[in-house]
């Protein structure tokens, strides 16, 4: 299968440190390597509604049809290598990121469209720019995508981190640019959670 990757931006501010480094990052990839980006802000989906226990309710959930869900969910479907570019909020994914996996939840409740399937053995990767020089903080981001992960199985590539506070300082964080040269040349393994042995 050809790859495909669909950059999912997170972030409250356009073009910020997050956004910045995951372009660093996407400047590595081969030509021939479809790209596709998103910004949540600009494709803003509604409150997510948990309904599989709703008795009123059908357990079947209709597939979306011409909405920003709809959108989301090809891109998502078509995607080989699916990268969250969410800055680290309060310790973990921006809410519009955190709102977009609650609809994963949805999608596995759509039978005809096969959500866990499609996306078993594809890539999940990360990108945040952070404040803090501990990284460690971060761990709440991650373990949430490893976890997400780990669930279909997906690949994990895991989380590409640069620090930058104010808009553009990612930039001069010369780690996070070294690394991001071969962030996506890696090739990563089925995500496990923490506790598997």
């Amino acid at each position: 299968m050809t790859r495909s990757f669909l950059f999912v931006l997170g972030s409250a501010r356009p073009e910020g440190n997050t956004e910045l480094l995951t372009r660093k990052a996407a400047e590595q990839l081969p030509p021939d390597v479809e790209q596709r980006w998103i910004d949540l802000a600009e494709l803003p989906l509604p409150d997510f509604e948990d309904a599989r226990h709703d008795a009123t309710r059908e357990r079947a959930r209709p597939r979306p049809v011409g909405t920003n869900e709809a959108v989301l969910l090809d891109a998502t479907l078509k995607a080989t290598d699916i990268v969250i570019a969410s800055p680290l909020y309060w310790y973990s994914l921006s809410a519009t990121v955190k709102r977009y996996l609650d609809y994963w939840d949805a999608w596995l409740e759509t039978p005809e469209i096969s959500f866990k399937e499609t996306l078993k053995d594809r890539t999940l990767w990360g990108v945040t720019a952070l404040a803090h020089r501990e990284e460690e903080v971060a761990d709440p981001l991650i373990g949430t995508l490893r976890n997400t992960a780990a669930f279909f199985p997906m690949r994990f590539g895991g989380v590409l981190l640069g620090n930058g506070t104010r808009p553009g300082q990612v930039l001069e964080d010369t780690e996070a640019l070294a690394r991001a040269k071969t962030f996506f040349a890696q090739e990563p393994p089925l995500a496990r959670y923490p506790y598997d042995n």
